[in-house]
């Protein structure tokens, strides 16, 4: 290398747009009280908040986890969303 060629890039390019972040929102952001859930999709605040930062692996282990919170939520609150 010459010192008139540029410094190699500290990255690779990317070619075309990002790649999507896996995510169970269902657009009803609604935090329930008693249970600390989302009433769409069962997330704690802290999980919705940090998701683009977890790894894909994080987020597969939270997801995979979903389904047995939502029997933390009153049936009668769940019932508001269908």
């Amino acid at each position: 290398m010459s010192p008139a060629d540029p410094p190699p890039p500290s990255e690779p390019a990317r070619a075309g747009p990002p790649r999507a972040i896996a995510t169970p929102c269902v657009k009803v952001c609604v935090v329930d009280g008693e249970s600390g859930l989302c009433l769409g999709c069962y997330r704690q605040l802290s999980e919705v908040a940090g998701w683009s930062r977890l790894t894909d692996a994080e987020r597969a282990a939270i997801m995979a986890e979903l389904p047995s919170r939502r029997s933390r939520i009153r049936p009668e609150k769940l019932a508001m969303f269908g």
